[in-house]
C-alpha cells in the first residue's frame, strides 16, 4: 500500500478499499496483497474498523476464500500483536499444535493425553485455544485439561514461560494472553460461520525459535493454501494433517493423510494404523466426566482410548525426530503410558500451577 496514502486515509476509509477488494462480486473482486490483508486484520482487532464494515468483510471473505498471501498477512498481524513463548538455550524445539478454536463435539480429544507422553518422552509441547467459542461450541483444551486436575486458565505469560522451561509444556489462552483477538469473537455467532481468522487460529503459533508445526485441515484445498501461507511467512518444518475434526487428533479408524513440508518442499504421507496394531474405532465423545475416566485409563496404558493414545503419541514422536521409526515411536509412546511416566508428568505440572496459585 502507497505510505502517503494510508497516512492520510482514516483506518475506516482505509478498510473500506479493502472492502471493495474482497467483497465486489465473483468478476470484480481481487485479491488483497500482503500487507493490505495485514492491516485490513489490524484495523479490525484495533477497533477502528466499523461492525459492519467488520462483518461485511468477514463473510465476503469467507465467500470468496482466503488467498495464500492474505493469510499470510494476517498471520503477519497475529505475530504482531499475539503474545510469544521462547525456547531456552538447548531445548528440544517444540511441536506447535494449530487445531480449530470451537473445539470438538463429535469424536473424543486425544491431543491434551499426547502432550503428555510427548513431554514424558522429551518432546515439548506449545498448545494455544480460548473458551467455548461458536460455532460449534466445543469442548476445549482449557475444559479437558481441567478435567485432568490442571488448571491453565489465569495465568500470567510469564508463568507459561516459566512453565515451559521448567516442563515443556506452554498453553496460550486467548482471553488471558491475547485479549484483543477476543474482539472477534461475536462476529462467529452473528455470522453463524467460521470467518477466515479461523484458518488463521490453524497457520498461528505463538513460539518464537525452531519447531515443527503441526496444522490440521479438512479439505484438500485448505492445505495446499497453508503451505503457500507458511512458506511465505518463513515456516521451514510443517506438518499438515486431516485429523479429528479438522484438528490434529490422527485417526485409528482409517488411514492417516499427513504431509510433511521442510523448505518449501511437501512429501505425502499416508499412514496406516492397523499396520502397528492400533486400528479401532475412533470414540465418539459423550461428555466431560466420562473422557476423564477414559484419559486417565489411557495414561496408564488401559482402556479405550489406549490405541489411540499409542498411534498419536508414537507418530509424533517420529515426526519429532525422537524415535528413528514410526514403529519405535509407537513402542516408546506405549513404555511412556505403561511405566507410569506420562501420568507423572501430568503430576508435575499439577504441582507446578499449585505453587503459583500459593504465590
Amino acid at each position: 500500500m502507497d505510505t502517503v496514502t494510508s497516512t492520510i486515509l482514516t483506518g475506516r476509509e482505509r478498510f473500506k478499499q479493502h472492502l471493495r477488494k474482497v467483497g465486489s462480486g465473483e468478476h470484480t473482486s481481487k485479491g488483497m496483497s500482503r500487507e493490505e490483508a495485514a492491516d485490513a486484520l489490524d484495523l479490525m482487532l484495533q477497533g477502528e474498523a466499523t461492525p459492519a464494515q467488520i462483518g461485511a468483510f468477514l463473510i465476503a471473505h469467507r465467500i470468496r476464500r482466503p488467498e495464500p498471501q492474505e493469510l499470510t498477512g494476517m498471520l503477519d498481524t497475529y505475530r504482531r500483536h499475539g503474545p510469544e513463548i521462547i525456547s531456552s538455550k538447548g531445548q528440544q524445539a517444540p511441536l506447535c499444535f494449530g487445531m480449530p478454536f470451537d473445539g470438538r463435539t463429535r469424536t473424543a480429544p486425544i491431543y491434551p493425553l499426547t502432550a503428555l507422553v510427548l513431554l514424558a518422552c522429551g518432546q515439548p509441547v506449545v498448545l494455544q485455544g480460548g473458551n467455548r467459542m461458536p460455532i460449534k461450541y466445543g469442548v476445549t483444551a482449557i475444559d479437558l485439561f481441567r478435567r485432568l486436575g490442571l488448571e491453565l486458565t489465569d495465568l500470567p505469560l510469564a508463568a507459561v514461560q516459566d512453565g515451559f522451561n521448567q516442563h515443556g509444556l506452554a498453553l496460550i489462552h486467548q482471553p488471558d494472553h491475547f485479549p484483543i483477538a477476543e474482539s472477534l469473537i461475536g462476529y462467529r455467532e452473528e455470522l453463524g460461520k467460521r470467518p477466515p481468522v479461523a484458518s488463521l487460529e490453524l497457520l498461528w503459533t505463538p513460539h518464537r525459535g525452531d519447531h515443527l508445526l503441526v496444522s490440521g485441515f479438512v479439505h484438500p484445498p485448505t492445505e495446499s493454501r497453508a503451505w503457500e501461507a507458511l512458506k511465505l511467512a518463513g515456516e521451514t518444518n510443517l506438518l499438515t494433517v486431516k485429523g479429528l475434526e479438522g484438528g490434529t487428533d490422527l485417526p485409528i479408524g482409517r488411514a492417516c493423510i499427513t504431509a510433511r513440508v521442510r523448505d518449501g518442499s511437501a512429501e505425502r504421507l499416508i499412514l496406516h494404523p492397523r499396520d502397528h496394531g492400533c486400528h479401532a474405532a475412533d470414540i465418539e465423545w459423550a461428555d466431560e466426566a466420562l473422557w476423564e475416566n477414559q484419559a486417565l485409563e489411557a495414561l496408564h496404558n488401559r482402556g479405550p482410548l489406549r490405541d489411540a493414545l499409542r498411534w498419536n503419541g508414537g507418530v509424533y514422536l517420529w515426526f519429532a525426530g525422537l524415535s528413528e521409526t514410526l514403529e519405535a515411536g509407537v513402542e516408546r509412546a506405549e513404555q511412556a503410558m505403561q511405566g507410569g511416566q506420562a501420568r507423572s508428568c501430568l503430576d508435575q505440572l499439577r504441582e507446578w500451577r499449585s505453587t503459583i496459585s500459593i504465590r
